[in-house]
C-alpha cells in the first residue's frame, strides 16, 4: 500500500517527497482568506528545499508582490548529506551560474534569497532569485541555518519525515509561526500533543483524509502500489496520513459542528457501532466514554469523552477542552495491567504488555472477528488513540 511507502522511507530515511503546487496553494489560500495580511512585510524561510525541485519556493515566489513579503529565503542540502543520493552531477541551472563551484556542489547546501528586482522588469518573481553556498551541508540544525530560523518571521516546509520531532522543537525553540507537513500520527507524540492541547498547534486547512501525491526522485524505489510516472518521466507515489500542522489561524477552527444527543445518536446514528445500543462504552482504565466517531460526540454529555485524533481536523478551542490522549507517555490511565495473552483473529496467542498503552474496553463474552486481551479471566479490546476532551459549557 502507499502508507508502505512511507514507512519505508522513515526507516530508511528516504525523505525527499516533494509537496505539489497545488497542495501549497490550497493551504497557503486559507490562512490569506482568514487574514489577507498574514504575510505582509514578513520574511518567509523554506528550509529542507530546494528551488530545483521544490514547489514552496516556486509559489512563494511567483506571490511574492501579492503577498507582500519582505524577504523569501530557501535552504538546500548537500547532495552528500542526503541518504538517498539524488543527484551524480549537478543541474545545469547550478553549472550555468557563475558561483558554480564543483568543489562545493556535492558537498555544500545552497542559500537562495528573494527580496528585490534585480532583473528591473517592475516585478519581483523566481527570475530575481539568487543564491550561494552555505558553509556548511545544510542541516537545519547548523548554527547557519538557525541563524537564518532566528531572522525569520514564518517557516513553511514539508521536513524530513523521520527528523519531524526534531523539526517541530527547532521551531517550537525559537517560537515561530510555521506551516509543515507531517504524519497525522504526530498528533500522538509527546514532542506535539502538549502543543495542540495548549492551543499552541493544530491541524491545517486542506487534508482532512485520504492520501496525498507527492513527486519522489528518479532513484526512488517505486515497489508499491500508489505510485505513478507521468509523461515527463518524474515519479509519484501516494502517502496516506499526511497534515498540515500549524500555529496560523483559518476559519476551518471557528466553524461549529452539528451534533446530535446522546439518545439521538443511540436511535439514529449512521454508525452500525452505536445504532441501537442502549448507552456508550465506558473505558475500563479511563474515567470516559468511547466515542468512534467525531460526528457522534454527543452534545449533552458533561463528562470526559475519548474521540479519534481525527477530531482536531475539526475542533475549536471555544467549544470543547482537550484534557489528554490515551498514551502510556500521558499517564492518566486510572489503572495499569499486567502480562496479557493477546488472542488475534487466527487465535493465535502471544504474550503482550501492549495493553496499557491506550483505552480498553472490558467485556463480559470472547470479543469476535478482533484481536482481544485475556487477563485474570477477563477479555479485553483496545482501541486506537483517542483525545480526551469535554465539552465547555457557558
Amino acid at each position: 500500500m502507499a502508507n508502505t511507502n512511507l514507512k519505508e522511507a522513515k526507516a530508511a530515511k528516504n525523505d525527499e517527497f516533494y509537496t505539489q503546487f497545488h497542495d501549497i496553494e490550497i493551504e497557503m489560500n486559507a490562512y490569506l482568506e482568514y487574514d489577507p495580511d498574514v504575510f505582509r512585510g514578513k520574511t518567509v524561510l523554506l528550509p529542507c528545499d530546494d528551488p530545483e525541485w521544490s514547489n514552496f519556493t516556486r509559489y512563494f515566489a511567483a506571490k511574492f508582490d501579492e503577498l507582500g513579503l519582505k524577504k523569501l529565503i530557501s535552504t538546500s542540502y548537500a547532495p552528500d548529506a542526503k541518504k538517498m543520493k539524488l543527484l551524480a552531477e549537478p543541474s545545469l541551472f547550478e553549472m550555468e551560474a557563475p558561483q558554480f563551484d564543483p568543489k562545493k556542489a556535492q558537498t555544500k547546501g545552497k542559500i537562495f534569497i528573494l527580496d528585490k528586482d534585480i532583473t528591473n522588469d517592475g516585478r519581483v518573481n523566481i527570475e530575481d532569485l539568487q543564491w550561494e553556498y552555505l558553509e556548511g551541508d545544510g542541516d537545519f540544525r547548523s548554527k547557519e541555518v538557525t541563524k537564518l530560523r532566528d531572522e525569520a518571521d514564518f517557516i513553511v516546509t514539508n521536513p524530513p519525515f523521520s527528523l519531524f520531532r526534531e523539526f517541530l522543537a527547532w521551531i517550537i525553540e525559537a517560537d515561530k509561526k510555521f506551516i509543515i507537513i507531517g504524519n497525522m500520527n504526530a498528533i500522538t507524540y509527546k514532542e506535539a500533543f502538549p502543543l495542540i492541547k495548549d492551543n499552541k498547534m493544530w491541524l491545517g486547512y486542506s487534508i482532512h483524509s485520504g492520501d496525498r501525491e507527492f513527486e519522489v526522485p528518479n532513484e526512488y524505489p517505486l515497489a508499491a502500489a500508489g505510485w505513478r510516472i507521468d509523461e515527463n518521466g518524474r515519479k509519484f507515489i501516494r502517502v496516506k496520513g499526511v497534515r498540515w500542522f500549524t500555529n496560523i489561524d483559518h476559519g476551518r477552527r471557528h466553524q461549529p459542528l452539528a451534533l446530535m444527543t446522546m439518545a439521538d445518536n443511540l436511535r439514529f446514528s449512521k454508525h452500525k457501532e452505536l445504532k441501537g445500543k442502549t448507552a456508550y462504552d465506558h473505558y475500563d482504565n479511563y474515567d470516559a466514554i468511547e466515542v468512534p466517531f467525531t460526528d457522534a460526540i454527543p452534545s449533552d454529555y458533561d463528562g470526559v469523552m475519548g474521540v479519534p485524533i481525527s477530531f482536531l481536523e475539526l475542533r475549536v478551542m471555544k467549544y470543547f477542552e482537550i484534557l489528554g490522549i490515551t498514551k502510556t507517555w500521558y499517564g492518566s490511565a486510572s489503572k495499569v495491567y499486567p502480562e496479557q495473552i493477546q488472542v488475534d483473529r487466527h487465535g493465535k496467542e502471544t504474550k503482550v504488555t501492549k495493553l496499557n498503552d491506550g483505552a480498553v474496553l472490558l467485556h463480559s463474552e470472547v470479543p469476535q472477528n478482533e484481536t482481544y486481551y485475556m487477563v485474570d479471566g477477563k477479555y479485553y479490546t483496545q482501541v486506537y488513540a483517542r483525545v480526551l476532551i469535554k465539552h465547555i459549557r457557558s
